[in-house]
This record gives C-alpha cells, sequence and structure tokens, in this order.
C-alpha cells in the first residue's frame, strides 16, 4: 500500500463485532497500525450509548451482530441528528448479496462489502471515509449554519456581529447580545448524561420564540447567544429574563429532557455611532457575564461588567 498523507488528527473509528473474531483481528492488523483510534464494543446497543458522546469519524458494523440487527442499528444512528454526517460501513464474512446491499444502503450505511474477498479494501474505503469525514468537519467549522440544528455557527455569529454593528452604526440604532447558558435543575431528576439532549432542546425553543431580526447561534456546548438588532440595554436584560424563563418552562419536553435551569448573561450599546463597539466585543462581554453568573452565587441573570 502506498504512502499516505497524515491526518489532520487521529480519526476515531468505532467498531462493532464479537471481540477476537475475524473482523477485530483483521481491522487490529491493517487500520490501527496506520494511526487510527479504534474502539471495539460486542452489540449493537453499546453502538448507539457510546457513539454520541465518542463521536466516531467511522462506524463499522459487523453485519450479524449478536443482540439488534445491524440494519436497525445504522437506521437508528441515522435517526440522530448528530449523526447525519456519520459513515457507517457494514461488512459481513461471507460474500454480500445484493439484496444485503440495498437494504444497508437504504438504512443509511455508506457501503457494505465482504472483508474475505478484499481485506486491504476495508482500510482504503475506512481511510477513504476517515478523510472525507475530517474535511466535512473542517468545512463545518467554517460555515455559517449548522445544518443539524440550523443555529448560526460561531464564525457564522461573528459575521452577522459585524454586519449588524455596520447597520446599527449607519441607523443610529441600538444593538444587544444575551447570552444563555444550559444546566439541569437540580430540583430535576435529570444526569449530565442528559445535556446533550437538553442542548438541542433549548436550541429550538430559541428559534420558535425568538424574533425574526434576532440571530441566533451556539457559543459551545450548551450555550447559546442571541444578537438582536433595536434592543437597548434594559430591553436586552428584559430580553435575557424573557429567554430564560421561556427556555426552562416551555414544554411537553422531549423524552430524556429533564427540567432547565438557565442562566445568562447580556451587554448591550444604545448607539454605536455615538459609542464605537468592535463587532465581536457583544458576544465576547455577553459571554463573559454568562460565565460569571455561572460561576457565582447570585443572580442567574447578569449584565457585562468590565
Amino acid at each position: 500500500m502506498g504512502r499516505r498523507a497524515s491526518f489532520s488528527r487521529a480519526p476515531v473509528v468505532l467498531v462493532a463485532n464479537a471481540f477476537g473474531t475475524w473482523l477485530s483481528q483483521a481491522l487490529a492488523n491493517l487500520v490501527a497500525a496506520r494511526g487510527y483510534r479504534v474502539h471495539f464494543v460486542l452489540s449493537g446497543r453499546e453502538v448507539l450509548d457510546q457513539a454520541p458522546a465518542l463521536r466516531p469519524d467511522v462506524v463499522v458494523l459487523d453485519a450479524d451482530l449478536p443482540d439488534i440487527d445491524s440494519i436497525t442499528v445504522c437506521r437508528t444512528l441515522r435517526q440522530d441528528r448528530a449523526a447525519w454526517n456519520m459513515p457507517v460501513m457494514m461488512i459481513t464474512a461471507t460474500p454480500a448479496t445484493k439484496q444485503q446491499r440495498l437494504a444497508a444502503l437504504k438504512a443509511g450505511a455508506w457501503d457494505y462489502l465482504s472483508v474475505l474477498l478484499n481485506p486491504e479494501e476495508v482500510t482504503l474505503k475506512i481511510d477513504a471515509m476517515s478523510r472525507l469525514k475530517l474535511e466535512m468537519e473542517r468545512a463545518l467549522e467554517q460555515s455559517a449554519l449548522d445544518p443539524a440544528s440550523g443555529l448560526y455557527t460561531l464564525p457564522g455569529l461573528e459575521r452577522r456581529a459585524r454586519e449588524l454593528t455596520s447597520d446599527a452604526k449607519r441607523r443610529h440604532a441600538p444593538l444587544a447580545c444575551v447570552a444563555l447558558g444550559i444546566g439541569l435543575d437540580p430540583k430535576g431528576a435529570g444526569e449530565s448524561a442528559a445535556l446533550s439532549g437538553a442542548a438541542a432542546y433549548a436550541g429550538q425553543v430559541l428559534q420558535a420564540s425568538g424574533r425574526t431580526s434576532d440571530c441566533v447561534g451556539s457559543l459551545g456546548q450548551g450555550e447559546f447567544a442571541v444578537l438582536a438588532p433595536g434592543t437597548a440595554p434594559e430591553g436586552a436584560a428584559k430580553m435575557a429574563q424573557r429567554l430564560a424563563r421561556v427556555i426552562e418552562m416551555a414544554g411537553p419536553r422531549p423524552a430524556g429532557v429533564p427540567p432547565l435551569r438557565v442562566h445568562a448573561g447580556y451587554d448591550a450599546v444604545a448607539d454605536p455611532h455615538d459609542t464605537p463597539v468592535e463587532p465581536a466585543t457583544l458576544l465576547e462581554h455577553a459571554g463573559t457575564a454568562l460565565h460569571q453568573a455561572r460561576a457565582g452565587t447570585g443572580e442567574r441573570i447578569q449584565a457585562y461588567r468590565a
């Protein structure tokens, strides 16, 4: 096999099969030696449980899993919006039939093949899928919108901040930013593992409850920012209170999402023309105020203070 260019980071491969069988032995020899981080599990249930946290670049499924049918596992992974771009390869120890390949592809697999026909083909395809996944990941990091959630990404928020600041300066209009942090209500029965689903739910609530002129985006895991044109400092405080209350009180919550507790920080400028402000400053100040609110024992909603 010819020398391949190095990866930007070590790709993560999640493999589901009976440990010590043909598939684990083949991948240990052909894939792990090339710098991959390979995680082996023994069942389809373990794939579904571990994939959200592990966030593998490629999932390799033995066609004959001991508990859940591999087609069902693949289809379930595809139902998770966070896994829309996760390559799934299904492999059989016997020659693959046309019906098996079609069923796998319809379930969302990227490929279905027999490792016994050409073991090197497995390595090459995992290599190609990993490279494509990492390229997609890099592109998404620079994208203005997250295609899964519809929220602005951090680069997108920064771009919109520049546009909204320029417009507010031209019109002598106020501009505000509210940052919100999602946590679990200590009175609820939720576990920390539920934060991922809670954050996705909170993002949906923010999109549904915001004004059409507002720009809603993600600052990081469980943290959001709302850029609000035409909102003065006193309005920013009211907006932070309203959005926090909406997230906490909205319902019914999806299954697995416990009661939520929201902290918020905000900053605003009455007239960027008279009080010049850098486009990224409002985002930074609102985020700082949020972190101060989350770290302190005082008010859960705080204005930025230098």
